[in-house]
């Protein structure tokens, strides 16, 4: 009789072991969600393929709800699958490598990922990549944060056609220090974000500065896209579109 209700005992002390408020002991242990920012070692970086830190994939839920009301605002003319979710790690202007990630179309995810992996093997600073919708896809808090971003259903700065960024093919990196630039006939000098004035003189030397001669430009261009930097009406340092 004691033998069975040892038996019984251990049976359900298994029992609870593997069932943690109810749910399976599994569930309890399953990989952290993946967080903009997060610094990751260079050991867990080696203990898995470097394929798994380069992903895309549909948007989620998770994600989609993040995004809804902000950068994908009601009447968003952007169908959702359209879009590509990339997680991606990066080295930061500190030497650190962190977890990013960016909302894209489908049709650059490929050569985003592929640009962000290369980008990473040669240690390419990139300060924060988390979606804008953190800033409430307000474009110039994100800026002023350095934060590099994709997609955001909006217009172009100053006018009433829609953005490279608001079809999700336009790319803007170290914003802060690579701002966007304007000078009108009368005077006008509209600089974004507003506190990167110091950043327009391109002859001084800085961090996350991108020139022609930049890695950065030139993996972008190899995979066919446009730099703002190049345009002649305006200067928008951070842009690079396909």
């Amino acid at each position: 009789m004691n033998r069975i209700k040892e038996n019984r005992w251990i049976a359900t002390l298994l029992l609870s072991l593997t069932m943690l408020g109810g749910m399976p002991l599994a569930a309890k242990t399953t990989t952290r969600p993946w967080k903009a920012g997060d610094v990751v070692s260079e050991k867990m970086v080696r203990d898995r393929n470097l394929s798994q830190w380069f992903t895309c994939e549909p948007i989620s839920d998770a994600v989609f709800a993040r995004m809804r009301g902000k950068s994908y605002p009601t009447g968003c003319e952007v169908p959702r699958a359209s879009l590509r979710y990339l997680k991606v790690i990066h080295y930061d202007g500190k030497g650190n490598i962190r977890k990013g990630e960016m909302v894209c179309n489908k049709r650059i995810a490929n050569d985003l990922v592929a640009i962000f992996r290369e980008l990473f093997a040669h240690r390419y600073p990139i300060e924060r990549m988390c979606l804008i919708d953190d800033f409430d896809a307000v474009d110039e808090r994100s800026m002023r944060a350095n934060n590099s971003t994709c997609f955001c259903f909006r217009l172009v700065k100053g006018s009433a056609k829609l953005s490279g960024h608001a079809r999700g093919m336009a790319v803007d990196i170290n914003p802060l220090y690579n701002p966007y630039y304007r000078k009108y006939a009368d005077g006008r000098v509209v600089v974004q974000p507003s506190n990167a004035l110091r950043y327009c003189d391109r002859r001084a030397g800085f961090p996350y500065k991108i020139d022609r001669g930049d890695l950065l430009y030139k993996v972008f261009v190899r995979h066919g896209f446009r730099w703002g930097g190049d345009w002649h009406s305006l200067k928008d340092y951070q842009h690079f579109e396909k």
